[in-house]
C-alpha cells in the first residue's frame, strides 16, 4: 500500500463525555492499570462498571447496578489474584488464566451467566485481554528515551519477534503499511491530548475513578441508550478510549473511537452504524470503518460473534472491534428503559 498520499493519523479527542441524554441509561466502564511494585512487578488492574438511569439531563439520576474487580497480572499477562464486588461466583477460577482470547473463551465457557444476564462485571472482565496487551504504553510517558529502554529490555530478537507477530493482525498493521514498516508511530507524530472523561457540567455522568501515583493506563467505555418508540428504534451513542497519564500531568490517548448506532426495538437487529475515528496511531487506521457496514442486520445479542465473523484480522481494527463488541451490552440497557 502506498502510504505517501494518506492523511495523517487523526489526533482529536471527543472528551469530555457528552451530557447524559434525557430518559436514558448510561453504562460507563474503566480499567485502570498501575505498577505498585515498579516496572518489573505485577500490574494492578482495577475494573469498574456502572449502569445509571437519567430522566432529566443535568439532574442526579439513579444507579441501577455497579461492579468492581481488582486483579494482579504477571508480566506474561497471567492473572495471579482477583476479587470482585459484589461477589461473583467462579471469579477465583480466573487465577492462572492469561489475558488474551483464551481468557475470553474461558469466561464464555465457565461463566456464561455473566454474558446472558448482561452483568456489569462482565464488560471489564472481557476487557482485561485488550488492556493487558496495550497497557505498557503507559511507560512511554515516563521515560524520555522509552524507545531505547524498550529495545534494551526486549533485546533485538525479542523486538524482531514482536514486529513480525504484529504483521496482518489488523487493518492498520497490514503488510506494507506504515506501522509495520516503522515498527511504531512516526517519531514526529504529536501526542494526542486524552482530555478528561468527566464533564464538569455533569458530575454524575461518570463513576468514581481510582487515584494513584506513578505511571498509569486506562481503558474507558461509555454507552448511552435511549428509545425512539415512534420510530421503533433503540438509539445508541458510545465511546472508547485507551489513554495514559503524562508524567507532567494530564493524559495522552493512543486509541479513541466514537460511534452512533440504532437498532430495531422489536428484533434487536442493527439498523445503522457510524463509527468516528478520533485518535489512532497510523495513517491507514481510519480505513477500517468501511467494513463495519457488514454488521448491519445482525442482532445485537450476537454482535460479538458477528464482529469475529466479519472483521477478523486485516478486515477490521482491533480497537474498533472492541468498541463494536461492546454493543452486545445494549439489550440489557434498553431493557431498563422498557421497565
Amino acid at each position: 500500500m502506498n502510504t505517501s498520499t494518506l492523511p495523517p493519523p487523526l489526533r482529536q479527542t471527543a472528551m469530555p463525555v457528552p451530557l447524559r441524554p434525557a430518559n436514558s441509561v448510561r453504562r460507563t466502564m474503566t480499567i485502570d492499570v498501575s505498577w505498585p511494585d515498579g516496572m518489573d512487578g505485577e500490574r494492578l488492574f482495577i475494573g469498574r462498571c456502572r449502569d445509571y438511569h437519567t430522566i432529566k439531563p443535568g439532574l442526579a439520576g439513579e444507579v441501577l447496578d455497579e461492579a468492581e474487580f481488582r486483579a494482579r497480572l504477571a508480566a506474561d499477562k497471567m492473572i495471579t489474584a482477583i476479587e470482585a464486588t459484589p461477589e461473583t461466583p467462579g471469579i477465583e477460577n480466573l487465577v492462572g488464566v492469561r489475558g488474551g482470547n483464551h481468557l475470553r473463551l474461558f469466561i464464555k465457557e465457565n461463566m456464561p451467566e455473566l454474558i446472558s444476564s448482561g452483568a456489569p462485571i462482565y464488560l471489564p472482565l472481557d476487557d482485561i485481554s485488550g488492556t493487558a496487551l496495550v497497557s505498557a504504553f503507559a511507560w512511554s510517558q515516563w521515560f524520555d528515551n522509552w524507545g531505547d529502554e524498550f529495545r534494551k529490555r526486549l533485546g533485538e530478537k525479542g523486538l524482531e519477534k514482536i514486529l513480525a507477530d504484529r504483521i496482518n493482525v489488523c487493518w492498520g498493521l497490514a503488510e506494507g503499511n506504515s506501522g509495520v514498516q516503522s515498527g511504531g508511530p512516526p517519531r514526529d507524530t504529536p501526542e494526542a491530548d486524552g482530555g478528561d472523561l468527566r464533564n464538569p457540567a455533569d458530575p454524575d455522568g461518570w463513576h468514581d475513578l481510582p487515584d494513584f501515583e506513578g505511571p498509569g493506563f486506562r481503558r474507558a467505555r461509555r454507552i448511552d441508550v435511549t428509545r425512539d418508540d415512534e420510530a421503533g428504534l433503540i438509539l445508541i451513542s458510545a465511546g472508547f478510549q485507551d489513554s495514559a497519564r503524562r508524567k507532567a500531568g494530564g493524559r495522552v490517548a493512543v486509541h479513541e473511537y466514537d460511534l452512533e448506532a440504532s437498532a430495531d426495538l422489536a428484533s434487536g437487529k442493527l439498523h445503522s452504524l457510524t463509527p468516528h475515528p478520533r485518535i489512532l496511531p497510523f495513517s491507514e487506521c481510519p480505513g477500517a470503518v468501511a467494513n463495519t457496514q457488514r454488521l448491519l442486520g445482525r442482532n445485537l445479542q450476537d454482535i460479538r460473534e458477528a464482529v469475529l465473523d466479519e472483521l477478523r484480522g486485516t478486515q477490521g481494527c482491533t480497537h474498533l472491534n472492541d468498541a463494536l463488541r461492546a454493543l452486545a451490552e445494549v439489550p440489557k440497557l434498553a431493557g431498563y428503559l422498557a421497565r
